[in-house]
């Protein structure tokens, strides 16, 4: 435990912390809490992105979470995840478990009256997927 988190009450754990958080939060934007349930095997929404970042950390299950230009990985019961929002396209964020249900919790920060995600259209994935980590 660092000396900064050593005040903490027994119980409390900082899981994560993101020290350039501040500065990619929109002006005048609202703090949304989301909780996302996937049922066994479920793919999640198709390629998206959001208003704004996003802060958040996997409740249940397996994740899986591919951003653009970062490889898919795999995110357990327990870690913790971050995207930057904006013009970032989220490819995936499916349940990774075939036979049990996942859930993560994130805290997004965006303007009022914007969309939780936006869905990309075919000819953008196709104008951008030179962006995208290489798939095998």
């Amino acid at each position: 435990m660092s000396a900064e988190h050593a005040h903490l009450p027994p119980g409390v754990e900082v899981i994560s912390t993101l020290p350039e958080a501040a500065a990619r939060i929109p002006a005048d934007s609202e703090a949304r809490t989301i909780r996302v349930t996937l049922s066994p095997g479920d793919p999640g929404a198709p390629p998206h992105r959001h208003p704004g970042p996003l802060f958040g950390y996997v409740t249940q299950g397996e994740i899986l979470f591919e951003l653009e230009g970062q490889p898919p990985r795999v995110l357990k019961a327990g870690d913790a995840l971050f995207e930057p929002g904006g013009d970032v396209i989220h490819y995936q964020g499916g349940n990774n478990l075939p036979d049990a249900q996942s859930q993560l919790v994130v805290t997004m920060f965006a303007q009022p009256g914007t969309p939780v995600l936006t869905v990309v259209s075919a000819e953008e994935l196709a104008e951008r997927r030179h962006l995208r980590f290489p798939q095998p």
